[in-house]
């Protein structure tokens, strides 16, 4: 798919793209944006490199696709409340989100998507991957979504970012705070349909699905644990490697991603902007 600007390269048969031939510092054409957000719904995750983007810059093209959502527990960047940090400093042995989740899945309205934009890099590691929960729903025997269908998961934020949760004792002290406001509980259908695509996408996560919703956490623990198990799975999956100026753009209705912590004594520097969404209907 392309114009005479802009190319559109999928990075594997089901979800993932590399968009080329666009200046993100600059305004975007409504053709060109529509282009984009035909092929964020097709692909989940768009990544660009090579953008040389202000903060400025940054917040204009998030705004272009909607409202921005000001992060509660992350520190912002000075001067710029609407973009979060992601910071990891050479002596710091513990980095943001390593580990599968879904941004704001314990909100009663989920976030969108997030735009990630790399500051500074590592010279090696650092790479984040993604993962396609339509992928992964589809790949389910046909006896399994049936019996998802009709359920919905409880997610919670309390004990992630909250004063006893895993980021506060993690080491991650001054980059994570707001402790007090980790008071987000929300129950969503386990199977969703996508609000762009119409596709359906499995929807729990390691990060912040607590059980599913008439059962114990003692109960749920052997389907989830199967359920993340397999939505993990190398075929379902991408492999990013930043550079100086990458953005990664997902959408948190149909992806998971796991920021890898493999680049110990280096500095890593992103800026994260995360766009409001809408609500999830099965």
């Amino acid at each position: 798919m392309s114009t005479s600007t802009i190319q559109i390269h999928p990075l594997t048969t089901s979800f993932a793209a590399e968009v080329r031939g666009v200046d993100l510092s600059q305004p975007l054409s409504e053709s060109t944006l529509k282009e984009l957000k035909d092929a964020f719904a097709e692909h989940g995750v768009l990544f660009f490199r090579d953008q040389q983007l202000s903060p400025e810059h940054h917040i204009r093209f998030a705004e272009s696709w909607g409202e921005i959502n000001i992060n509660r527990f992350f520190k912002a960047v000075d001067g710029y409340p609407q973009i979060a940090e992601v910071r990891k400093e050479p002596d710091q042995t513990v980095n943001i989100g390593g580990g599968w989740h879904t941004d704001h899945s314990y909100d009663e309205i989920p976030a969108l998507g997030s735009i990630l934009y790399a500051r500074e890099v590592p010279a090696t590691g650092g790479d984040t991957l993604f993962a396609s929960m339509t992928a992964a729903w589809d790949a389910l025997s046909k006896g399994m979504r049936a019996t998802l269908s009709g359920m919905r998961a409880v997610h919670s934020s309390r004990h992630v970012f909250g004063a006893s949760g895993a980021s506060q004792a993690g080491g991650l002290g001054g980059r994570i705070g707001n402790a007090e406001e980790a008071t987000q509980d929300a129950v969503h259908p386990v199977a969703i349909t996508h609000p762009l695509s119409g596709r359906k996408a499995l929807y729990v996560n390691p990060g912040f699905t607590l059980r599913f919703k008439g059962w114990t956490a003692l109960e749920s623990a052997p389907l989830l644990r199967y359920l993340y198990e397999h939505a993990a799975r190398p075929e379902f999956s991408y492999r990013f490697h930043w550079e100086p100026g990458s953005i990664a753009f997902w959408d948190n209705r149909s992806t998971w991603h796991y920021a890898l912590n493999d680049y110990q004594g280096q500095k890593r520097l992103m800026h994260r902007i995360t766009l409001e969404g809408e609500a999830l209907g099965q």
